[in-house]
């Protein structure tokens, strides 16, 4: 068996092997599986700070404590760190909620798979360049759509394999393979031959890391530099994308989980809850979500991949606006031409950045009036900030504008509003 996670082995083989487990548990124990990426998040987290010569506290820091300090160095962008989010959070819920959800715990793997790279990118080799994502094995029982998404993920790594098989003749390809055949006899040796670590072990390995940096320090500026490069390739796919999308609206006060709460699951609107429903029915295909103020419909959304054009997208979800099927749900006015529903977002997950702002940010139109132009947001609308925003009448001449004014919408920080559960058994 591969792992994704490999080429940590001569890096950091507690890494490689916290990886591997949490891909051998996954067919039968997808909540093991969950709590096994908690860990790789979180010794990642320690690895960093010990590399980079953090101050540490022992007794006090927990997991959202080292990312915050990662985040203020300068370690980290928004992106990488709500893949930190999207590990603590989903590994605390399989140890709190004990969830058995293969959806999750394959959509995980792939954050923990995508940090992984960025951290081999940032000490060891800024330009290297993975294959493709190497899925797990899945149970005959499981749902069809999982099925189907893993079929995918065979499918576009058996065409890697192809076209590196074509071009084998070429030096380059031939020492890449080789070099990869290593570092998989590395993790399985280290797989052989170690059992995991205790924790006065793994501190003492952290201490070494430490007075490493202390004796290097011109290396760290290296590493920042590292890691904001190699941040900027992160590259997730829509599945996975829709992890970092559920913390943004969590965080906005939204009821989100596209796994669990999703149409074909059964959710619907309900009085006194701001549900973010997936998979929402329309007449030109689901809406990767539908945003509901109680029972009123307030909003389509269009979930795109990371490298994908955000602002263009937003028209997908301007027609789920139009072709919606409002199931137990009431339509707050209009029609406002072909509209039924007055919103419409589109995002790729990733956070707002100018010189990239039509492949970030969460892009936004007023579909109310027809000279509405759509524009980017530094974060999504709260609920109460949706409600308000359709009680008002706006000025079309103000609809060119990319800032909405203060307060209304929660601009999202990469899940630092998350609750500090991280003491929790």
């Amino acid at each position: 068996m591969s792992s994704n996670f490999s080429l940590l082995a001569s890096l950091s083989p507690e890494l490689a092997k916290l990886g591997f487990r949490a891909e051998c548990y996954f067919p039968d124990d997808p909540n093991t599986a969950l709590l096994k990426l908690r860990q790789f998040g979180e010794r990642l987290a320690q690895e960093l700070v010990a590399r980079l010569g953090l101050a540490v506290n022992d007794q006090a820091d927990t997991q959202l404590d080292l990312i915050r300090k990662l985040d203020q160095s300068g370690a980290i962008n928004s992106e990488v760190k709500q893949l930190f989010h999207s590990l603590r959070r989903c590994g605390n819920e399989a140890a709190h909620e004990l969830h058995s959800e293969h959806k999750t715990a394959l959509e995980n793997l792939k954050v923990a798979r995508q940090l992984g790279i960025w951290f081999y990118r940032t000490f060891r080799e800024p330009n290297y360049a993975p294959g493709p994502f190497i899925p797990p094995q899945v149970r005959e029982s499981e749902e069809d759509s999982l099925k189907q998404e893993i079929a995918a993920l065979k499918e576009a790594l058996a065409q890697y394999q192809a076209n590196i098989a074509a071009t084998l003749a070429q030096a380059s390809d031939a020492q890449a393979l080789a070099a990869q055949a290593q570092e998989e006899a590395k993790l399985w040796e280290t797989l052989a031959t170690e059992t995991e670590l205790t924790q006065a072990q793994l501190k003492e390995e952290l201490a070494v890391l430490q007075a490493q940096a202390a004796e290097k320090p011109q290396d760290i500026q290296k590493f920042l530099i590292n890691a904001k490069t190699a941040s900027l390739k992160v590259e997730l796919d829509e599945a996975a994308t829709r992890l970092l999308i559920d913390e943004q609206l969590r965080a906005a006060g939204w009821e989100a989980n596209s796994v669990e709460l999703h149409f074909g699951k059964g959710t619907r609107p309900e009085p006194g809850r701001n549900l973010a429903i997936a998979e929402w029915p329309t007449d030109s295909g689901p809406s990767d979500y539908a945003l509901f103020l109680g029972l009123d419909l307030l909003a389509t959304v269009e979930a795109k991949r990371a490298n994908k054009h955000v602002a263009g997208s937003l028209q997908q979800s301007k027609r789920y606006a139009r072709d919606i099927k409002p199931v137990n749900a009431n339509l707050v006015g209009g029609p406002w031409q072909a509209f039924k529903v007055p919103f419409a977002f589109s995002s790729n997950g990733r956070p707002y950045l100018n010189q990239l702002k039509e492949y970030s940010g969460t892009w936004f139109c007023d579909l109310r009036r027809p000279q509405n132009l759509s524009k980017p947001l530094d974060g999504w609308y709260s609920p109460q900030g949706l409600k308000e925003l359709l009680r008002q009448d706006i000025d079309p001449l103000c609809q060119d504008r990319c800032r909405l004014p203060q307060g209304e919408f929660l601009a999202y920080s990469g899940g630092d509003q998350e609750e500090n559960d991280d003491n929790l058994p």
